[in-house]
């Protein structure tokens, strides 16, 4: 079910990743394909302004005196054609807009190509849509999209005034550019960004990619701290269970014996018997632990149980501090590890010898936690900290070496550090200091 699940979750983000770079190579052929029609656009505007202001105004005028076909007709028709050669446009003319729906051509530059256009009439209607001709009409510049012209053919049209010496609007200097060169130079531009169309579609590729990487790597990160969480949890809880046990299996005994001594009518013993044992539960009773950290008063309480089976000396000190800065599972990792290390060191002892203190602390800058105990003395103090190191025994079925090494990785991930300290006089202390900001 789980995989079923994975390979879903992949193949949807495989399908969202191809949607989205065919959308993100899409939107940029639009944009590129957009601001290459612009460019032209502009640029023919200034090559259209530029030809209204060098057109011989006095010319023009005679020729809009008498508008026919005559000499002056001619020179500026030549001079209109010179300026569409160079330019390589599809039609140059010049316009006549006296009404802001209609415009008339008056003079029309073009290649030869069509026929139809060799008698061109002076004052036929141009297809320069009322939109723009109104424009016109107001003494503004125009620039039409791309005119789908069944007759003339495809094209993108412009229009800039023709003043003569006293401002005043003579006609319009127009523009055709055709389609199909709009749509060469388009091409052409494709051609030279296709790199970056690559690129945007692979950026999306890596984004995502680097995205699926990322969970992947946070699933792993969480699921190795959910299994250091969890061991540690079911070893404090073996840890209770045996010491219930014990306590359950020492107290049939001792039932056992006082029942023994009543039988026989040993009464006084048995009066001297249940008293020792007011004192164990003296003892037991001792062990509560006060402390407003819950997870921390029920691992010092187990441990404290612990202690007292093995017969350990167990001293607690801890400051009223929340230690809110640190995960509670990690607070339990760094103290079972370390407590457990010290009753293992502490149990070789005699009896009377045997003992474990538990610190925990914070000044201004620092939490502090010190747990020491009598024992061997630790002579390598780095190596420990090594994965798969004990000085321990081995036990068959047991991994060693982990505890420290775990807390070390905990310490570390606060920026903390852990420091042993160990003497011949049997002595040994852990010291974990772990920055509060």
């Amino acid at each position: 079910m789980k995989s079923q699940k994975v390979k879903t979750i992949f193949i949807l983000s495989i399908v969202l990743l191809l949607f989205f770079s065919v959308i993100n190579v899409y939107i940029s052929y639009v944009r590129m394909s957009h601001t290459v029609e612009e460019s032209i656009a502009n640029q023919s505007l200034e090559s259209a302004k530029s030809i209204a202001a060098s057109i011989d105004v006095e010319t023009y005028q005679k020729f809009l005196d008498n508008p026919v076909k005559n000499e002056y007709y001619r020179e500026i028709e030549f001079f209109l054609n010179d300026a569409r050669e160079k330019l390589g446009s599809l039609y140059v003319y010049t316009l006549e807009i006296d009404n802001p729906k209609v415009s008339k051509t008056m003079i029309l530059a073009h290649s030869g190509e069509i026929a139809s256009l060799k008698d061109y009439p002076i004052g036929y209607a141009c297809t320069v849509p009322e939109e723009q001709v109104k424009k016109a009409y107001e003494g503004q510049t125009y620039i039409t999209e791309v005119l789908n012209d069944p007759g003339y053919g495809d094209y993108l049209s412009v229009g800039a005034p023709i003043k003569n010496e006293d401002d005043k609007i003579l006609g319009y200097l127009g523009i055709d550019t055709s389609a199909y060169t709009i749509n060469q130079i388009k091409e052409a531009a494709v051609k030279r960004n296709i790199l970056i169309l690559i690129f945007n579609g692979a950026f999306i590729f890596i984004v995502l990619g680097s995205f699926l990487f990322m969970q992947r790597w946070y699933q792993r990160e969480v699921t190795q701290e959910v299994g250091h969480t969890e061991d540690t949890y079911q070893t404090e809880i073996r840890t209770l269970i045996t010491s219930v046990s014990s306590l359950r299996h020492d107290f049939s005994n001792h039932i056992l014996v006082l029942h023994g001594l009543l039988k026989i009518g040993q009464s006084d013993k048995a009066f001297q018997y249940a008293s020792s044992l007011f004192k164990e539960v003296e003892t037991v009773e001792s062990l509560k632990v006060d402390i407003d950290h819950p997870g921390l008063s029920i691992l010092l309480q187990t441990k404290k149980i612990a202690a007292q089976n093995h017969r350990i000396d167990i001293g607690i000190a801890i400051s009223p501090v929340s230690f809110e800065r640190i995960k509670t599972t990690d607070l339990i990792i760094i103290l079972s590890n370390l407590i457990d290390n010290a009753m293992d060191a502490t149990i070789e002892l005699p009896e009377g010898e045997r003992k474990i203190t538990i610190e925990c602390s914070s000044n201004n800058t620092h939490y502090l936690f010190k747990v020491m105990n009598t024992g061997p003395e630790v002579c390598n103090k780095e190596l420990i900290f090594k994965q798969g190191h004990s000085t321990k025994k081995e036990v068959q079925g047991k991994v060693r070496g982990q505890g420290l090494f775990i807390v070390k990785e905990v310490v570390n991930s606060y920026n903390g550090k852990i420091t042993i300290e160990s003497s011949a006089e049997s002595e040994t202390t852990a010291i974990v200091e772990i920055p509060i900001k």
